[in-house]
Parts: structure tokens; C-alpha cells; sequence
């Protein structure tokens, strides 16, 4: 069985975050700079290797001040703690029509933790000029504080200012390379 290695399309993929602010609206960001490497037996993703990065220094909210807020050591902690990454370890197809449960140990500020994201797989192209490509939508829920992203502050009128549940969404598009 041949065993292929698919790289990023940066221009066609992204990763956000949404997190509640004072519990009435959600504040999103998302990190600028982010890597993967996927090794699949032939085109197969069910037996996908994959290993995911992000750089902690390139979140964005648009909000300079809150960004550094975020890097500093009360959430991400960037300067001792510069990546996030997640590694799968396994896979489920929930409906045999491109619908997949993705679990893999996610690690955040040294702490890793296994958790599962629902993740559509829109399937194998070939692009006008040759390529072969791949298309996947992930979704999910993390609980930040249990990665050590423990800052919080309660309003005078007893309002959580940042809510633990932070969701997740990733758009990937993956190159086959020859």
C-alpha cells in the first residue's frame, strides 16, 4: 500500500475560537500561523497520522490589548509554552456519508488532555492545475480551564467576564504530495 504525505493550503484553511464574553456575546479569534502533517495509507484518512501546531504567538482576536492578554501567562502563556498541539488517536464514521467523530491528545500550556471533534470530510478533488486535494471541517468543545487557562474575573453584578467552554472550528484544505 502506498503511503502519501499531504501538506496545507494556508490560504484555504483557518482556525477560530469562540468564547462567551460577560455570557451575552461571543468574542472569536483565531491563530494566524499553524502547521500539519497528515501520512495516509493511499487516500484512505481513516488511517491518517495526523499532527497538528499552532503558534500561541500569532492568536488574533482585533483587539491588540486583549491579544497580549492572551499570550501573557494568565491564559496561553506563550513565552513558556509556544505551541499548542493535538495528535490523533483515533476514528470513528458516525454515518458512512463523510461524518466522522476525530479523537487525539490535545496539549495546551504543557497539559494534555484526549478529546473528540466532529469533523466532515468533504472529500478528494483534483485541482485545475494537477493537484490532488482534500477538504475537512472540524468542530468542537473545550473546557479551558481544564488546559490551565484559569484567568477569570466576575463583574459587580456577579457576571462571569470569560466562560470555560471555548468552541472550536477548523477549515483544512490538504495538498497530496507527489
Amino acid at each position: 500500500m502506498a503511503k502519501y504525505k499531504w501538506t496545507l493550503d494556508p490560504a484555504h484553511s483557518e482556525v477560530q475560537f469562540k468564547v462567551r464574553h460577560l455570557m451575552i456575546t461571543n468574542v472569536t479569534g483565531e491563530f494566524d500561523k499553524f502547521q500539519i502533517e497528515v501520512e495516509t495509507e493511499e487516500e484512505d484518512f481513516m488511517t491518517a497520522k495526523v499532527s497538528f501546531t499552532a503558534d500561541v504567538d500569532s492568536v488574533t482576536t482585533g483587539n491588540a490589548q486583549r491579544d497580549q492578554h492572551l499570550k501573557s501567562a494568565d491564559f496561553f502563556d506563550a513565552a513558556n509554552f509556544p505551541q499548542l498541539k493535538f495528535v490523533t488517536t483515533k476514528y470513528e464514521n458516525i454515518d458512512k456519508d463523510g461524518s466522522y467523530e476525530v479523537y487525539g491528545d490535545l496539549t495546551i500550556r504543557g497539559k494534555t488532555k484526549n478529546v473528540k471533534f466532529d469533523t466532515e470530510f468533504g472529500g478528494v478533488i483534483k485541482d485545475p492545475w494537477g493537484n490532488t486535494r482534500a477538504g475537512f471541517s472540524v468542530n468542537g468543545k473545550v473546557n479551558r480551564k481544564e488546559f490551565g487557562l484559569l484567568w477569570d474575573a466576575v463583574t459587580e453584578a456577579g457576571n462571569v467576564l470569560v466562560s470555560d467552554t471555548v468552541t472550536i472550528h477548523v477549515a483544512l484544505e490538504l495538498i497530496k504530495q507527489q
